[in-house]
């Protein structure tokens, strides 16, 4: 069996596709690879975050469902998203940074060995920073060159992804039988599991929480988690070990920049797996990644329907000479 290669991205639901677009580019740092529409609701924004040329490991993505509710944080849920940093120095540059810009945070901490900065954005969804000092494992990836970070501080991928969920026996056994994952260190009601190569790039950290309420699904919480696999035959190997554990999935579904499977594995918890490639360069040059509003080829005829139902975002950064600091 292929195992599962570590995270590949997170997609989240923010209360407005402007603002995210600012706080992700101009604080954060990251860069946006593809301006696009929700596949299967394409009166509904699509914006994905990355390294410098959208690196599969890299990507933060975002819906901005129109009327969405506000979302609550509980159990039952992905509850934080990781962005890796190239050191401990890197995560002093930005607890300054974010006091700076008024970003609310927690300070540094150690997890698991790790140092880690924990920090939320307008619609409070949460984030960590970790440090990738001492790391082995998944590669990160390459910082947006020409974004407004210094290079030995800026964010690189993924980190681990937080799971809260009630049922922890049940879910443990999901992530070690069938995901393949293992257990490799606990600390309180916090698990971390790691699976393919290892390292921040492929780890999740589940925390046992039987108190809170059920989350529910809204602005400033996580949709659904994807993990990184080869290309399709690989994922019709998942496809075919998820169900025979029983869980029910959607197939291979074409998202042009990848393929993609769905299935369900807990209340709320929603997991992708998604292929590696082809990738986000395909269709528009590096230079100007993120400018235009991209289709895949099966949305193209609906072009003139989708500009007129989805007001325009102007996310043009190639005229845009920024000052690293």
């Amino acid at each position: 069996m292929n195992e599962l290669k570590g995270m590949h991205h997170v997609t989240a639901i923010t209360s407005n596709a402007e603002k995210n677009y600012e706080f992700f580019t101009y604080v954060l740092g990251m860069r946006l690879v593809k301006k696009t529409v929700n596949q299967d609701d394409i009166h509904t924004y699509h914006l994905f975050f990355a390294d410098d040329t959208g690196s599969p490991g890299t990507d933060m993505t975002f819906f901005d469902f129109p009327g969405a509710p506000k979302g609550v944080h509980g159990t039952n849920e992905i509850s934080k998203t990781s962005f890796r940093v190239p050191s401990n120095e890197a995560l002093d540059y930005w607890v300054a940074r974010f006091d700076r810009l008024e970003v609310n945070h927690t300070g540094i901490k150690e997890q698991f060995g790790k140092k880690v900065l924990s920090f939320v954005d307008f619609d409070d969804q949460q984030y960590q920073l970790i440090s990738d000092e001492g790391n082995e494992g998944v590669a990160a990836g390459t910082p947006w060159q020409k974004g407004p970070i210094p290079l030995e501080y800026a964010i690189t991928g993924l980190g681990p992804i937080f799971v809260r969920i009630a049922n922890f026996d049940y879910f443990k056994e999901v992530m070690e039988k069938v995901l393949l994952y293992k257990e490799i260190d606990k600390e309180g009601s916090f698990h971390l599991f790691e699976g393919g190569e290892g390292g921040n790039g492929a780890q999740v950290v589940v925390e046992y929480n039987a108190v809170l309420p059920q989350a529910k699904q809204g602005f400033g919480t996580v949709h659904h988690a994807a993990f990184r696999v080869e290309d399709r035959s690989v994922l019709e190997e998942w496809n075919k070990r998820m169900k025979d554990f029983g869980f029910q999935t959607s197939g291979f579904v074409d998202r042009f920049f990848f393929g993609s499977l769905y299935t369900q594995v807990a209340p709320q918890i929603l997991f992708e797996f998604a292929t590696d490639g082809p990738g986000f360069m395909d269709d528009e040059p590096y230079e100007t990644l993120g400018e235009k509003l991209s289709l895949p080829p099966m949305l193209e005829p609906k072009r003139d329907e989708i500009e007129k139902s989805v007001r325009p975002i102007d996310t043009v950064r190639s005229t845009i000479e920024f000052t690293k600091e």
